[in-house]
């Protein structure tokens, strides 16, 4: 596996290395769920391809009040479980190498990020659409593969990809969960032994949802209601946001049926998670 830090360096590098190249773009912290997306890139690479990840905490996508000071970072032990899944060039740059002191030009998606983590987080999107657009054009991937826990994000990509004309193809894996049900994350190391106990509420809510979807009880407003007061029965629940969306444009799903995407944010103490489910 190869190691490069330097932007020049992966252009240079990425020119002569087999293809089709897969990319799985990470903030590092790896857990099972990012090296899920590392295998899946290795079965697309086809055995003759490469297969690459990105290691960079992004400072753009956080806000001021937010954890960029205290996000994990571990690119050590990251690099050698890349290396133990087969990975073949892993690319981990320092903020000053991807952006210039000066810069001036960012990406900005104008609907799709305004609900949901965007009315809460201004500015994460930009930040994100930035770095996943420096990423697509240092590596030219031809396959990029991101997870469905942050479906928001996946969902904002597509439209990048779509309206910017980015030759890659993207591919959203699975949500991977701990064997109670929370969606793994970087920042579950955050919780407390209490707060770790009643996370799983999320997920189990959003399950019981779904079933109401499919069976078509109630309406869109009542389904919201009636998870956020579920959430909400967790003590240390506080919920920033619940959803029932459509799943291409993220408004409000006009009716209580598939396809829907159900959607929440829940704060356990400063610990920020998010979950969904997608009923199709």
């Amino acid at each position: 596996m190869r190691i490069v830090t330097e932007s020049a360096k992966l252009q240079q590098v990425v020119s002569k290395v087999p293809r089709p190249l897969v990319l799985v773009p990470t903030m590092g912290a790896l857990h099972e769920g990012h090296l899920a997306l590392v295998r899946r890139a290795r079965r697309l690479a086809r055995g003759t391809g490469t297969t690459a990840a990105s290691i960079f905490v992004n400072p753009t996508q956080f806000g001021p009040s937010e954890d960029f000071g205290r996000y994990p970072r571990s690119f050590e032990q990251d690099s050698a479980l890349l290396r133990q899944n087969g990975c073949d060039l892993v690319f981990g740059p320092d903020a000053p190498d991807m952006y210039y002191p000066d810069r001036s030009v960012e990406i900005v998606e104008n609907s799709l990020s305004q609900v949901m983590c965007g009315a809460s987080r201004p500015g994460h999107f930009s930040g994100v659409c930035t770095v996943v657009a420096k990423l697509f054009n240092l590596f030219h991937p031809d396959i990029a593969i991101f997870g469905a826990k942050d479906f928001q994000q996946f969902a904002i990509i597509r439209r990048m990809v779509r309206d910017l004309n980015f030759l890659v193809r993207l591919e959203a894996h699975p949500t991977v969960r701990e064997p109670d049900g929370l969606a793994m994350s970087s920042r579950n190391i955050y919780l407390s032994a209490e707060e770790r106990e009643q996370a799983p509420v999320i997920q189990q809510v959003l399950q019981r949802a779904e079933k109401k979807v499919r069976e078509g009880r109630g309406s869109v407003a009542g389904v919201v209601d009636w998870m956020r007061a579920q959430i909400q029965l967790a003590s240390l629940a506080k919920v920033d946001y619940v959803v029932a969306v459509d799943p291409v444009n993220l408004q409000t799903a006009s009716q209580l049926r598939p396809p829907v995407l159900l959607a929440a944010a829940v704060l356990f103490g400063k610990t920020r998670l998010i979950d969904n489910r997608l009923v199709e």
